[in-house]
């Protein structure tokens, strides 16, 4: 029987300006999301964000700070996909952290290289036409949870906030 399976990820904000990192796929140009990834067996959430953070941006859980976190955000993956031949979906766990480290902190070849680059925007400025659409209806509710934001179309070219 196929699952969902447990994803947790990190909304990195910079506690004065209160702007967000966000990072762009290496493998899809325009697509933008933050540092997120699947919860290992036998890992708990904190264990999997501090993992998936220091795997995908090279920064230490001594550089942020949780804050907030909420959970039981659920996908589907499209046309019956399974991913792993188990699981038909995320739900996915998002931490909203205050970021204390520095620009060079920020390391994309930490590990396998996902993103090919990254930046600092308002939370009203993210570019939601990058995100793919089964994707979409999650990304709105987390932007209006964690910062009372409701994410359009920006009808700009894709991926440009």
């Amino acid at each position: 029987m196929a699952t969902y399976r447990p994803n947790v990820a990190a909304i990195l904000r910079k506690p004065k300006s209160g702007k967000i990192l966000i990072a762009e796929r290496i493998s899809n140009k325009g697509s933008w999301q933050f540092p997120q990834g699947g919860v290992d067996k036998g890992e708990d959430l904190i264990g999997a964000l501090f993992r998936e953070v220091e795997e995908e941006i090279g920064v230490g859980p001594d550089k942020y700070k949780i804050t907030a976190a909420r959970t039981a955000y659920r996908y589907k993956f499209p046309r019956g996909h399974l991913k792993k031949k188990q699981f038909c979906g995320q739900v996915q766990t998002y931490f909203l952290c205050d970021y204390y480290g520095k620009k060079n902190a920020i390391d994309l070849d930490a590990h396998v290289r996902e993103f090919s680059q990254y930046k600092w925007i308002k939370p009203e400025d993210f570019p939601l036409e990058g995100v793919p659409k089964f994707k979409r209806s999650v990304f709105k509710r987390v932007f209006k949870d964690f910062f009372g934001v409701k994410l359009k179309m920006q009808g700009k070219k894709k991926g440009k906030p």
